[in-house]
């Protein structure tokens, strides 16, 4: 099997290279695919060429057969047609066994890739990732929550996705990976990063499953990092006084409210309101009717109840899809939020 494997790489991985030059970048994409980020890419490429150019052979092959015969046998004025074709055997032969052939490295390769990208290797370093309306959210072994995604270079990498609502998909085109994430289970997906976006660039990631009315707004950024420096990072990641040593509490607050996903659905602009949620701005103290018709007045209490039990209190007029930040928020964290919504007014 190796043999096999190692036959059809010989055949198909140069293709890729063969591409004209102006196709492609320095960073290795090509004229078809973003750059290459993912041990997955060169392979997944080249299998697209591969059929790309059997496809464009065979279609040239068939028109111009067509035409000839269409030039040839198009009925003449005046001309009797009276010669009768029967079948030929060499033919029928020839246009079975040679797309069987080329077919068979179209499956093998393809279903060895697939199998490679769902078969994750143990020493994996694992990511969670929450979807939901419109937002991404990234959770790392030390406890770290970002809206994007950190990952090491020439480290393999395993995301672990699951849905708060309603089906989403995970795509990264420049590691060539795409996963849906479900509502009720857990699905994975992994990666091993090659390269590094030029300075003061990312991978771009997109929801691939239409999710709602801000689908199309459901986008995160993926930065790669040297090992050290994405160490470095997730560490401090993990602790938003490190993060943002410089940040006052309310500075941390609009900060942390962002990096949860809550600017999704929450508006703080009056001239601006976001038909899912309350707008936030001037609303501390106030009183806000639910839709079980009693009120509450919005202080601390509300809003850290609100933060880990959305479904408690929902506002009249406004559907309960605010997820929860339980387990994936901190009491200091609950406090710099708060302190934010309380500075935008009463």
């Amino acid at each position: 099997m190796n043999a096999v494997t190692g036959l059809i790489n010989s055949i198909l991985l140069p293709l890729a290279a063969a591409a004209p030059e102006q196709w492609k970048e320095a960073s290795g994409g090509s004229f078809w695919f973003p750059p290459q980020g993912s041990s997955f890419a060169r392979g997944i490429d080249s299998l697209f060429y591969f059929i790309l150019i059997v496809s464009a052979i065979f279609f040239v092959i068939i028109i111009a057969v067509t035409l000839a015969c269409l030039a040839k046998y198009t009925r003449k004025p005046g001309v009797r047609a009276d010669v009768t074709f029967t079948h030929s055997n060499f033919l029928e032969l020839a246009w079975t066994i040679i797309p069987s052939l080329l077919l068979i490295p179209m499956f093998w390769y393809g279903f060895t890739g697939f199998l490679e990208v769902h078969s994750p290797p143990k020493d994996c370093y694992e990511i969670s990732v929450t979807a939901k309306k419109w937002s991404w959210e990234f959770s790392y072994p030390n406890g770290a929550v970002n809206p994007e995604l950190h990952v090491p270079i020439g480290v393999p990498v395993k995301l672990t996705l699951e849905s708060q609502d309603v089906l989403h998909s995970l795509f990264i085109p420049a590691f060539r990976i795409k996963r849906d994430a479900v509502p009720g289970r857990y699905t994975t997906i992994w990666f091993q990063a090659t390269r590094m976006p030029r300075p003061g660039e990312y991978f771009q990631i997109y929801c691939a499953e239409y999710c709602g009315t801000s689908h199309s707004e459901m986008l995160a950024k993926c930065f790669v990092h040297e090992k050290s420096d994405f160490d470095k990072w997730v560490t401090d990641a993990a602790d938003i006084d490190k993060l943002k040593p410089t940040l006052t509490p309310v500075q941390k607050g609009e900060y942390l409210f962002g990096a949860k996903g809550c600017t999704q659905c929450h508006s703080v602009n009056p001239a601006k309101p976001n038909p899912l949620a309350p707008n936030l701005k001037g609303i501390w103290g106030k009183q806000e009717q639910l839709a079980d018709g009693s009120s509450v007045t919005v202080e601390d209490n509300y809003i850290k109840e609100s933060l880990l039990e959305p479904m408690a209190k929902v506002v009249k007029g406004y559907q309960p899809i605010m997820p929860t930040q339980k387990g994936k928020i901190t009491e200091k964290e609950i406090g710099y939020i708060r302190d934010y919504i309380k500075s935008l007014g009463e």
